[in-house]
């Protein structure tokens, strides 16, 4: 059975290398990175490469709008190539704050745009004729070297919409804060969708889920960490949505009712945070991974929570 991990591109890079040795030397299907105001995803993955030489590595994931299709092909195919093809494109749309703010990039409809620039990305890395576009176009082609051309791309997926997307046209999804009751009730059955639209079913489709772990003494340190990383989330409109989808209108009240950031972060429930993580000792770790393969994750995902020592839930959570 598969499981992966996503390693913060934040702190020393010397942990970073550690932790994807470790990931490596244990074998874990895939090492993730995401792509934040931090290191860049695409370039630490390059130099995690020959640390880590069996694993997959991937973006977890890289917003469409902060490279053109073209440059999101170049930096991929080179990162595949840098790596002996070993390399997963993992795509997402970002937040519109985010997009604007950082790039200064608008973005309009989603769904559309992200379906465009697949195919495009697609495209490009097969040589074949770039399709012509609404929102993304390009005359781009490789010239003395050619890539990859079936480099997997995944989609990040929250609302029914993009992961019916995602199972149309991806060969898989990464899953971001989705407690494991919202895999099984709500991402299984609008992938399964999504897939019928191309006429497939289920099987060889990647389901990546990721899970805050921790193995710690006192689960309180893990719970101040992950209320810490959820709290910006929760202010987010497309995690609020999935939030609120996943059955936790309450939380969100009460977060828009809190006073300070204190109360905002005191808001997020104790059962929404054992939806969503894995917690505890070693065996609740496993436990936790456990539960998210029984609503339907084919490949979780562990994820570091801040304050915590990432070394111990390797171990654990690989015996899952």
């Amino acid at each position: 059975m598969k499981i992966s991990v996503l390693i913060p591109t934040t702190g020393e890079i010397a942990t970073v290398r550690e932790h994807a040795a470790i990931a490596d030397q244990l074998r874990y299907d895939s090492i993730n990175c995401s792509h934040i105001a931090a290191r860049d995803s695409f370039t630490t993955l390059a130099g995690l490469a020959h640390l880590a030489p069996s694993v997959t590595l991937a973006t977890a994931v890289a917003p469409i709008y902060h490279r053109s299709p073209a440059s999101m092909a170049q930096t991929a195919a080179t990162v595949d190539d840098l790596s002996g093809g070993r390399f997963r494109l993992g795509l997402g749309t970002g937040h519109r704050a985010t997009m604007g703010g950082w790039h200064g990039q608008d973005i309009g409809n989603p769904v559309a745009e992200m379906r465009e620039y697949v195919a495009l990305v697609r495209s490009l890395l097969a040589g074949g004729e770039p399709p012509t576009g609404l929102r993304w176009n390009s005359s781009f082609a490789f010239n003395g070297f050619k890539p990859r051309a079936d480099i997997p791309i995944y989609l990040a997926g929250l609302s029914p919409a993009m992961l019916r997307l995602a199972g149309e046209i991806a060969d898989g999804v990464v899953l971001w804060a989705c407690p494991a009751s919202y895999v099984a009730e709500v991402v299984i059955r609008e992938i399964a969708a999504g897939r019928a639209r191309a006429g497939r079913d289920l099987a060889g489709f990647d389901i990546c889920a990721a899970i805050p772990s921790a193995v710690v003494e006192d689960p309180a340190v893990a719970h101040r960490g992950i209320r810490t990383e959820l709290h910006r989330y929760f202010g987010l409109p497309f995690y609020r949505a999935m939030f609120a989808q996943a059955g936790y209108e309450a939380d969100i009240a009460a977060y828009d009712a809190a006073a300070d950031v204190t109360a905002q972060r005191d808001a997020i429930s104790d059962a929404f945070i054992e939806d969503l993580c894995a917690i505890g000792k070693p065996a609740d770790v496993a436990a936790g991974v456990a539960r998210y393969r029984a609503a339907g994750a084919t490949n979780p995902m562990i994820t570091n929570i801040a304050g915590t020592d990432l070394r111990p839930t390797l171990h654990a959570a690989v015996s899952a």
